[in-house]
């Protein structure tokens, strides 16, 4: 059984030694653990810091993509190494490195594809209270939207299975956390959480420096993974409430026309039959995007096919 520890980096010179020490070396059920650094455009000494410490794999990216654009490079270059079980981990030593046997051991246990550490939001000093509502709060969008039981939506601290990996795309250029949750469940997949510790903070976090522009790119990321994978009951929704409010307008003039006469109502027949025309019409944008979705899927596993194969010509 072979673990493969994937760090993103991007200018962590100063914090990716302590991190890269703190990682276990012996965890029960794995035969061999390796890490690899993917550098994310780093104009800084990571990649020195990372070949002073006799990294095994390194991936060096020409340009800065971001978090989630390395975080996809790693999961597929840990996959052509032959790995049974990724774990994902920050390089400014966030989260307590011990607690990675914690993460893996669902996955061995074959209780679990994803497994999530759970960060003690609440109790994290670092956090401001605003901070710790919208982690929350974010989780319990995740929740209910992806019909998980995730305690910690935004946390990186996770481990993969090679089949849940495989099958994962990250398609947003912001961040991977909740995509891939809602996808890993839409695709039935077993996500689950474990409580996990963390460290005390080395530095800002570089994703929630803006916090407004953080809640917009995250509201959009789930509405369209929501789309993308439950295209069906989304349109069929908002079609409802088209629906249903129109049919109230309708019933509305009805009834004034059999009592008093439609005199003075006619614009509530006029609304209810444009609420109902756009409720059926949404309707079938529903019904359209759920072909489309089964098109993605058979695309997709066409992708997982040809994945395979790539990584078994590469073993």
């Amino acid at each position: 059984m072979k673990l493969i520890i994937q760090i993103p980096c991007f200018n962590e010179e100063e914090t990716l030694t302590e991190t890269l020490r703190a990682l276990p070396k012996h965890i029960e059920g794995i035969d061999v653990i390796e890490t690899l650094i993917i550098d994310d455009g780093s104009s800084d000494k990571t990649v020195d810091v990372a070949n002073w410490n006799g990294i095994n794999h390194i991936i060096t990216l020409t340009r800065h993509t971001g978090l989630a654009g390395a975080f996809k490079t790693g999961l597929n270059e840990c996959l052509k190494r032959g790995a049974d079980i990724i774990v994902n981990t920050d390089a400014d030593n966030q989260y307590c490195a011990d607690d990675i046997q914690n993460l893996v051991r669902p996955i061995l246990e074959k209780k679990a594809d994803m497994v999530i550490g759970a960060r003690p939001i609440l109790k994290i000093s670092g956090f401001t209270f605003f901070k710790k509502f919208l982690q929350s709060f974010g989780s319990f969008i995740v929740r209910l939207v992806s019909s998980t039981s995730v305690e910690d939506a935004p946390s990186g601290f996770r481990a993969f299975s090679a089949e849940c990996a495989s099958v994962l795309n990250v398609f947003d250029n912001f961040t991977y956390t909740m995509e891939t949750i809602i996808q890993a469940k839409a695709k039935g997949l077993r996500v689950v959480s474990v409580p996990v510790r963390v460290n005390p903070s080395t530095r800002k976090s570089r994703l929630m420096n803006n916090i407004f522009s953080y809640i917009l790119k995250s509201s959009f990321t789930i509405i369209r993974m929501f789309i993308v994978y439950r295209p069906f009951r989304f349109f069929a929704f908002i079609a409802g409430l088209f629906l249903i409010t129109g049919i109230i307008l309708g019933a509305r003039f009805l009834y004034f026309y059999l009592t008093v006469g439609g005199s003075g109502h006619i614009q509530s027949l006029i609304l209810s039959s444009i609420l109902i025309l756009t409720g059926v019409q949404t309707g079938l944008i529903g019904v359209l995007a759920d072909l489309a979705a089964i098109n993605r899927k058979l695309l997709e596993d066409i992708q997982l096919r040809v994945k395979q194969l790539e990584n078994s010509n590469g073993k």
